[in-house]
């Protein structure tokens, strides 16, 4: 009965969703959330994500009642069903009995109830619960004609990512064996010489528990690895349950965030019938409209290229960032249209009707506190108008030719301690890249390492610490084909053992790039270096030396002037940058717009305005034209075409008020773009 792991379920047009929690209201209202939600337009609702203890109030004692009558509900108003498994966080009565599968922090203290996500991913005693809970549900539920989707558990990995207790130990000795084969090849690649750490048995091994000293960093990003794939061996018990009892398609909601970096989700991509990701505007960010952009094609990324859905977003503010800002008006329709645009075929919030209770209860809702005479709802109702009038745009597929190479892998690696500076982090570094492009209308998948890259005149591999042999000769071979790619500093450094490739760096790229560096040497928190092309630099500079490329910038003060800081290198019928230090932000995107433009890159932007945001989809027939205006003020922007948020044609340029979104249809192949000029 299951479906093939990718299967897109059915939907007509772009799904309009949320998350509700019909047992935190009197069953009075929910026939009047019933009828608002027909008026919203809404077609896909999440119910049961946090129901465990409504269901099973006590071990083996099932009540269905209340789930019975919301699922018949809202069939037969005609609203399809994205069916919680009720498992994300376990009842009272199961931590009291099971005190066990409580989690474990790395100093060994233990994670109470009270909260969320209460429970160890490796626990044999909670995932026997759990999944009888699943069995039940799927049982019941499995060929329901509402049911159009299958949510396993919630935010996997969200507060209970890492745990530290004797049973994750065992389990995690358990993935090493199958990792490493043998005790000795655990020796070799954590390099357990060092510090009279080398293990005889693999009783010894444990989790990287909290020490006096810097700990062993290989054990740290096995230890990462390891959580990852034990959440993931979590998910796929549930999937399999669904699938042996249910045709209906599987999905968890995945959070691409800039603050949660737990699950490698290139390795969860390939299990998950349709991707889906909760997305929050940040604004400890100082640009959280491009993390949101960067998110969206992370996912679309993990989708394959394909269409996916954002499960979770806030209609205004948060419950849990130091400054919960609510969203301006018409902000969280043209946020929305923004993930659309990238790919999302499906826009989902949490939650529906605001709560009044618990530790969620400032969080927004679809219905806020204040009711349906509000701006929030007026947005609600004018987004499910303009979803509408998108219907068309389902299905189609975002259009970009550079990419950016992505590692969760390197991200942990780069983010331990004892690294050359502790002001650099992975995340940010990707974000500089990504924001330059941005804002010079470029739009980029995101890669995995080791993915097929020949589809693209340009990449970017921004602080790519961590690499092993197969992803490292993969960009190579892509440049040597005949591929422009931009690598920046600490890149290529160690190999999937956190073990330094020898020879100077760096070591996995040095003969593409013609480069080699023997020494880094990071710059004083807030120092900044000038160099000769009259740019300045912050956070990283390093000694090195031209081994056959074109010397672009080099130092032209501090410890290493006259050195090379920007070069261009010719290899095989491509061209590879090496950027070796952190550029201010103007600088940096001259050096992208230039690198790409080189490698015949186009894009869709308005010269000399930033915060409008413009990307294209493409279907079979059709080119969509999505140009967000992100600023305070009107803008025009060349376009030709159907207009379909407001109707009507366009025939030279589209006019975008402050604020606001249009979006063209223009037939296929139309000349919509214009080109970036050389720096």
């Amino acid at each position: 009965m299951a479906p093939a792991v990718g299967t897109r379920f059915a939907s007509v047009g772009i799904e309009y969703g949320c998350d509700y929690n019909p047992e935190q209201w009197s069953r009075e209202v929910w026939n009047d959330d019933v009828r608002l939600m027909r008026q919203a337009g809404v077609t896909l609702v999440a119910i049961n994500v946090f129901g465990w203890a409504v269901l099973e109030p006590r071990s083996g004692e099932f009540d269905f009642s209340g789930l019975d009558a919301i699922v018949g509900l809202l069939h037969e108003n005609g609203i399809g069903i994205n069916l919680g498994t009720g498992t994300s966080s376990p009842p009272p009565w199961l931590t009291r009995q099971h005190p066990e599968i409580l989690p474990m922090a790395a100093d060994g203290t233990r994670r109470w109830p009270g909260g969320r996500q209460a429970w160890c991913p490796s626990s044999p005693v909670f995932r026997e619960h759990a999944l009888a809970l699943v069995t039940e549900v799927a049982a019941r539920y499995g060929s329901h004609p509402a049911v159009r989707l299958w949510h396993v558990s919630n935010e996997l990995g969200c507060h209970n990512a890492l745990c530290y207790c004797d049973v994750s130990a065992e389990s995690f000795r358990g993935w090493l064996e199958r990792r490493y084969g043998s005790i000795d090849a655990l020796n070799e690649a954590w390099g357990t010489s060092f510090w009279s750490q080398r293990y005889s048995e693999w009783a010894d091994v444990l989790p990287p528990r909290a020490t006096l000293s810097a700990a062993n960093p290989t054990q740290a990003q096995d230890f990462s690895r390891f959580s990852s794939d034990e959440l993931l061996s979590y998910y796929l018990a549930e999937a399999g349950v669904l699938r042996e009892l249910s045709a209906v398609p599987v999905t968890t909601n995945f959070m691409i965030t800039a603050h949660i970096r737990t699950q490698d989700y290139w390795s969860w991509a390939p299990h998950v019938d349709v991707i889906a990701n909760d997305h929050y505007l940040d604004h400890r960010l100082d640009d959280p409209h491009q993390e949101l952009a960067f998110a969206a094609d992370l996912t679309r990324g993990l989708a394959g290229g394909g269409p996916w859905v954002l499960m979770e977003q806030a209609t205004g503010s948060v419950n849990w960032q130091p400054r919960n800002i609510a969203k301006a008006p018409g902000e969280m329709v043209r946020n929305s249209l923004s993930h659309l645009a990238r790919g999302a075929d499906g826009i989902c919030f949490f939650q529906w009707r605001a709560s009044a209770s618990g530790s969620e209860k400032f969080h927004s809702g679809m219905v806020p506190h204040a009711g349906t005479d509000t701006g929030i709802w007026r947005d609600v109702l004018e987004l499910g108008r303009v979803l509408g009038a998108l219907s068309e745009v389902a299905g189609s597929r975002v259009v970009a030719d550079a990419a950016i190479v992505f590692s969760w892998d390197a991200w942990w690696a780069v983010d331990f301690e004892s690294r050359p500076s502790g002001d650099l982090r992975y995340l940010d570094q990707v974000h500089r890249a990504y924001r330059e492009l941005w804002d010079a209308g470029i739009t980029v998948d995101i890669v995995a390492p080791g993915a097929d890259l020949s589809a693209y005149r340009f990449v970017v591999v921004p602080c790519l610490y961590l690499v092993t042999e197969d992803a490292a000769r993969g960009i190579r071979d892509y440049v040597a084909g005949g591929g422009h790619a931009l690598v920046t500093f600490f890149s290529g450094i160690v190999d999937e053992n956190d073990r330094i490739l020898l020879g100077g760096y760096p070591g996995a790229f040095k003969e593409m790039l013609g480069v080699v560096t023997e020494e880094f040497f990071p710059l004083g928190h807030g120092d900044a270096v000038a160099l000769d092309d009259g740019s300045t630099a912050t956070v990283w500079t390093e000694w090195m030396h031209a081994r056959g490329a074109e010397v672009i910038a080099s130092y032209a003060d501090g410890t290493l002037a006259g050195v090379p800081a920007i070069t261009r290198n010719r290899h095989g019928d491509g061209v590879a940058w090496y950027l070796g230090t952190a550029l201010e932000a103007g600088a940096l995107g001259r050096l992208l717009v230039r690198a790409s433009s080189e490698a015949g890159v186009s894009a869709t932007r308005l010269a000399g305005v930033p915060g409008v945001e413009v990307v294209r989809r493409s279907s079979a027939e059709n080119d969509y034209l999505f140009v967000m205006n992100h600023t305070d003020e009107p803008i025009s922007h060349p376009a030709a075409g159907t207009e379909l948020t407001r109707g009507g044609q366009v025939e030279n340029t589209v006019d975008v008020p402050a604020g606001g979104v249009r979006v063209i249809r223009t037939p296929l192949q139309s000349a919509s773009t214009t080109e970036i000029p050389a720096a």
